[in-house]
């Protein structure tokens, strides 16, 4: 297992490239969530928002 870790030498190259690979997994997965969390925030407001004018527009 030690052999393994330590990938002949070469373990801090290996590894870095392991870490890299999934930190743009994971930023691939978390910026398209966190836009869908924006666009839906947006359209909650602008849903309030016309709302709020067509009540005004009745009063």
């Amino acid at each position: 297992m030690s052999d393994f870790l330590h990938m002949g030498g070469y373990a801090i190259y290996v590894w870095a490239s392991y870490l890299l690979g999934l930190l743009v997994v994971a930023v691939n997965l978390w910026q398209p969530w966190r836009a869908e969390r924006e666009v839906w925030r947006q359209l909650t407001r602008r849903r309030k928002h016309e709302e709020r004018m067509r009540e005004s527009e009745t009063s």
